[in-house]
């Protein structure tokens, strides 16, 4: 189980991941000295998250259709909401659908 040193020491890391894939380089590396899991368990929701959204945005811009692409768009942002709210919140709770997909992908980051 995680500590509240490991959270108090990891959460500006772990909120700083859902800020696109530069917050997710920076975060991992401001980590690297740490080594909080409370911060590398958000640095893997987040850069699932981002590296999803890359590679279903980009089909999905093919579609002419607004309902389409805003349900993508709210669905995505949706998620991103949820996964900084409970970073912010001090909690590690995978994001609905597939957040345990991105922590089993994802984990030799630690």
């Amino acid at each position: 189980m995680i500590d509240n040193n490991d959270i108090k020491s990891g959460k500006g890391s772990a909120v700083i991941s859902y800020f696109y894939l530069l917050g997710v380089l920076i975060a991992y590396f401001t980590n690297s000295d740490k080594k909080s899991q409370f911060a590398y368990f958000h640095i893997r929701q987040s850069l699932g998250l981002w590296l999803s959204f890359m590679a279903l945005g980009y089909p999905i811009g093919y579609f002419d259709s607004w309902q389409i692409t805003g349900s993508f768009w709210m669905a995505f942002g949706i998620l991103f909401i949820y996964g900084f709210s409970t970073a912010l919140s001090g909690n590690m709770i995978p994001v609905p659908l597939v957040g345990n997909l991105y922590q089993t992908a994802f984990k030799n980051i630690k």
